[in-house]
């Protein structure tokens, strides 16, 4: 699996536990929409950690809970 393909699936499950869309995400963490779509469709190749980390504080975790999950625990390509 992909680096951002790991990311993708980890915002998607905590959004789900969360009952919100990503785009809900977007407006409570201050990230464009168009960002978490380009995150999502791959056209982010290298999403950064500052945007992890603003989503991170919109979903109120931390960054070790964001990364603290099966879909980071295996290798990932880039």
């Amino acid at each position: 699996m992909k680096t951002t393909e790991a990311i993708s699936k980890r915002i998607l499950q905590l959004c789900d536990e969360r009952n919100i869309t990503p785009n809900k995400l977007g407006t409570i963490s201050g990230v464009e929409p168009s960002t978490i779509t380009s995150i999502f469709y791959g056209k982010s190749k290298n999403p950064g950690i500052n945007t992890i980390k603003a989503l991170c504080d919109g979903l109120e975790i931390t960054l070790f809970d964001f990364f603290n999950s099966d879909l980071f625990k295996q290798p990932l390509e880039d």
